[in-house]
């Protein structure tokens, strides 16, 4: 197992003494973009930040309004929207087609990952799919070069970057043909809302701190960590030329989408826990849903797709 360790040079924006590693890692800081006061704040950058902030700020009441109750809608939310919606459905089913569910099961979980908060599909999908073309280079979506805040959240407030990047964004085609993923597109925002509303007609302030306030911020982080914490901790089993990682504890908290450096290595596989004690939460419930009929399509990596990207086969291609 190695780790890979990206060398800086005049091109990456100056010498090797101008940038830093991140700290327990093998990973240096490369970029040189300004995350905060010295770039452009679009209006969709304060909307994006005021509404990360208000979900953040929410959460705060948690110790004043604990309820076993409150507790418990937290946690189903965080199962249904992380798991459900954002693990299996955004990610494996949407931007790998990693597998395929009837459309009424497809937009039904799906629509657990709109409650979420993590923006649409169109837009969720293209920003991954950009990540995985242009994984841990200057084009990154969400690279560590930019530094850990940039990769864990503050893309997320940098619209400037995204339009450098990916002004056109023809890579969601398959999206924008059906009228769901359009509909929930021009609506998104009220969907969220919406959630909100029901939660405190439910159950007061407190189903709205919890079920809207910790269950976001919660699974905000999990998924947040996915794109930092898996580029720069943990372990490389297969050589994907960049950094991702399988991390443990990322893995987890995060339904099986710690085992980043699997994931890389095979982005079409439904299954990220490739090995058997690497506990993969939603590649269980793809099975169960295969074994109902309902998933069909199911990608995994043959022995020659492991071959391919295995350490060993690689070094024999340099002698």
């Amino acid at each position: 197992m190695r780790n890979l360790l990206f060398s800086v040079s005049d091109s990456d924006g100056g010498n090797q003494s101008d940038h830093r590693k991140i700290p327990f890692s093998d990973v240096v800081v490369t970029g040189t973009r300004s995350q905060f006061w010295e770039r452009k704040w679009r209006p969709i950058d304060i909307q994006v930040a005021s509404w990360v902030f208000s979900v953040h700020f929410l959460s705060l009441f948690a110790p004043f309004t604990f309820t076993w109750d409150a507790f418990w809608v937290a946690f189903i939310g965080y199962l249904l929207t992380g798991l459900v919606g954002i693990t299996l459905s955004y990610h494996r089913l949407l931007a790998h087609h990693s597998l395929k569910l009837p459309k009424w099961l497809e937009y039904t979980c799906v629509y657990l990952g709109v409650l979420a908060a993590q923006r649409d599909p169109i837009f969720w999908v293209s920003m991954h799919r950009y990540h995985h073309q242009f994984v841990d280079s200057e084009k990154d979506t969400h690279s560590p070069i930019n530094g850990f805040w940039f990769s864990h959240m503050g893309w997320l407030f940098d619209s400037g970057y995204i339009l450098e990047k990916y002004r056109e964004r023809k890579n969601v085609e398959d999206l924008k043909k059906q009228w769901f993923y359009m509909f929930i597109r021009k609506t998104y925002m009220w969907h969220i809302l919406g959630c909100g509303a029901l939660l405190y007609a439910w159950g007061g302030f407190p189903y709205l701190v919890w079920g809207l306030g910790v269950r976001t911020v919660w699974v905000y982080h999990l998924t947040f960590l996915v794109n930092s914490a898996c580029h720069i901790w943990g372990y490389q089993a297969w050589n994907t030329g960049d950094l991702s990682k399988n991390n443990w504890w990322v893995a987890m908290l995060t339904f099986g989408e710690g085992w980043h450096n699997n994931h890389h290595a095979f982005e079409f596989s439904a299954r990220h826990g490739l090995e058997w004690w690497q506990i993969d939460i939603s590649w269980y419930i793809i099975r169960f849903l295969e074994a109902l009929g309902l998933a069909t399509n199911v990608k995994v990596p043959t022995e020659a797709h492991k071959y391919k990207k295995a350490f060993k086969a690689y070094d024999n291609t340099l002698k």
